[in-house]
């Protein structure tokens, strides 16, 4: 006798893609406005100077500049100078 139930429809979850998360420029590269510098989910980087948060929390750059990644007290922030 089975000891677990038949999986039904629900159980077969579909194999959806990837959401292509992540840093798309690094630091010390340059950009141009509106280049998208950080696709994520929540504020796991923090907007600085010359960058500014999309509806989703992307992170985009507002002026033509070299990237930078900086940590101040525990969190990570992301600029363009």
């Amino acid at each position: 006798m089975a000891h677990t139930k038949a999986a039904g429809k629900t159980n077969q979850k579909a194999n959806r893609p990837g959401r292509r998360l992540g840093v798309k420029i690094f630091g010390g590269e340059l950009v141009m406005p509106g280049n998208i510098i950080v696709r994520q989910v929540g504020s796991k980087f923090i907007s600085g100077d010359g960058t500014k948060y999309g509806r989703d929390f992307t992170i985009f750059a507002l002026k033509q500049g070299r990237v930078k990644f900086k940590q101040k007290q525990g969190k990570k922030i992301v600029l363009v100078q």
